[in-house]
C-alpha cells in the first residue's frame, strides 16, 4: 500500500510540475517578417534648376543695331540674337588684307632676289655680305607675313563678333541692351536659360541618402506628373545646420520645365519593421521574434519612435504580433 501512495504521489508531482510550466508560457501569434516587411517612400523637396542662365555680354565696341528676339522666344544654338554695327570692323578687315597682299608681293620679290643671290655666291659673282642681307629681307617678310595672317584673323573674328549667336538651345528670359546703344566688351545684351542642360536638384538627410544609391526607379513629381529620374550625383558635403547632402538627377525621358517645384520620391529597397510593431524595452527600441519557443528582444539600432525601422532580420524570422507588450527577453512562448 505504500509503494502504491509513492507511485501515485509521483505522478502527482509530474503532472503539477508539468502544469506549472504550461502556465508559465505566453500565448503569442506570430508572422514570418518577409510576410510583413514594408519598404518605405521617401520624399524630399526637389525643383528643375537649369544649368546655364547666362547673360551674354558684347566682346567688342559697337553700336547695338539689331536684336531680333523678344522675351519668351526660344532659340537654338548658333541662332542669331543681336546684331551689332559691323562697318569699321569690315574696313579693318579689308585694310588688313590688303596689307597682307602687299606683304606677300614683297616676300615673292625676296625669294626671288635671295635664290638669285644664293646661284651668284656659288660663283663667287656677290659677296657674302649681299647675301646674308637677302637671305635676312626674305625670312623678316616671312615674320612679317605671320604676323599680318595673325592680324587678318583677328579682325575677322572681330567682324564676327558683331553677330551674336546664342550658345545653346535656350529661351530668352531678359533683354537688357536696347537698340542705338553704345556696346563695349563685358556689356550685358540679354540673359538666356539652358533648357536642355537640366537638372532636379534636392537635399536629402544623411540617414536617407544611402537608399537613393541602391534605389530602384526614383521619380520627380509635380502637379499630378511623374518625371522618371536618374541619379547623377550626390554630393560628398554634409551641411552642418540641415544634416542634409545635396543631390542632383537627370531626366530619362520626359522633362519638366527648369524652375518646376515638386518632390523627389523612391521607395527604399531595404526590408522595415512597420512602426507598430517596435516595442521599447529600457532605453532600447527592437522587435519580438521567436527562438524555439522562446521570445528575444531583436535590437533595432536605427529605429525612432513612430516610424519604420530598417533591419537585418531575414524573411523567414517568425515576428511575435499579439502579446508582445508583456514580454520580457527570454519569455517562453507559445504559438496560438
Amino acid at each position: 500500500m505504500t509503494y502504491v501512495l509513492q507511485v501515485w504521489l509521483a505522478v502527482a508531482l509530474m503532472l503539477h510540475s508539468a502544469v506549472s510550466i504550461t502556465a508559465e508560457e505566453r500565448m503569442v501569434s506570430t508572422e514570418a517578417f518577409g510576410a510583413i516587411a514594408i519598404y518605405p517612400t521617401v520624399r524630399v523637396a526637389a525643383s528643375v534648376e537649369s544649368l546655364n542662365n547666362s547673360e551674354i555680354s558684347a566682346e567688342v565696341t559697337a553700336v547695338v543695331v539689331e536684336i531680333p528676339v523678344l522675351i519668351g522666344d526660344g532659340v537654338e544654338a548658333g541662332d542669331v540674337v543681336v546684331k551689332l554695327e559691323d562697318k569699321d570692323y569690315a574696313l579693318g578687315l579689308q585694310q588688313s588684307k590688303a596689307l597682307l597682299n602687299r606683304i606677300e608681293a614683297n616676300l615673292a620679290l625676296a625669294s626671288y632676289q635671295l635664290k638669285r643671290a644664293e646661284q651668284l655666291a656659288r660663283q663667287k659673282a656677290v659677296s657674302e655680305e649681299l647675301f646674308k642681307q637677302r637671305d635676312a629681307e626674305y625670312k623678316a617678310l616671312v615674320g612679317e607675313r605671320a604676323a599680318q595672317r595673325a592680324m587678318v584673323a583677328r579682325t575677322k573674328r572681330e567682324l564676327e563678333k558683331c553677330v551674336v549667336r546664342a550658345p545653346f538651345k535656350a529661351v530668352v528670359m531678359e533683354r537688357i541692351a536696347q537698340q542705338g546703344e553704345l556696346a563695349t566688351p563685358g556689356t550685358p545684351l540679354l540673359r538666356l536659360l539652358d533648357v536642355e542642360r537640366i537638372e532636379v536638384k534636392a537635399k536629402v538627410q544623411a540617414q536617407d541618402a544611402g537608399s537613393l544609391l541602391i534605389a530602384e526607379n526614383p521619380l520627380f513629381k509635380s502637379g499630378g506628373t511623374a518625371y522618371p529620374v536618374l541619379l547623377r550625383k550626390l554630393t560628398p558635403v554634409l551641411d552642418p545646420i540641415e544634416r542634409s547632402r545635396e543631390v542632383r538627377l537627370l531626366f530619362t525621358s520626359a522633362r519638366a520645365l527648369p524652375g518646376t517645384a515638386g518632390t523627389l520620391t523612391w521607395r527604399n529597397p531595404k526590408r522595415h519593421v512597420p512602426p507598430n510593431l517596435i516595442v521599447r524595452r529600457d532605453d532600447a527600441l527592437g522587435v519580438f521574434i521567436t527562438d524555439s519557443n522562446t521570445a528575444r528582444f531583436h535590437l533595432l539600432p536605427l529605429a525612432h519612435e513612430g516610424r519604420p525601422a530598417e533591419t537585418d532580420l531575414s524573411t523567414t524570422s517568425r515576428i511575435i504580433i499579439d502579446g508582445r507588450f508583456s514580454l520580457q527577453d527570454g519569455d517562453p512562448v507559445a504559438e496560438e
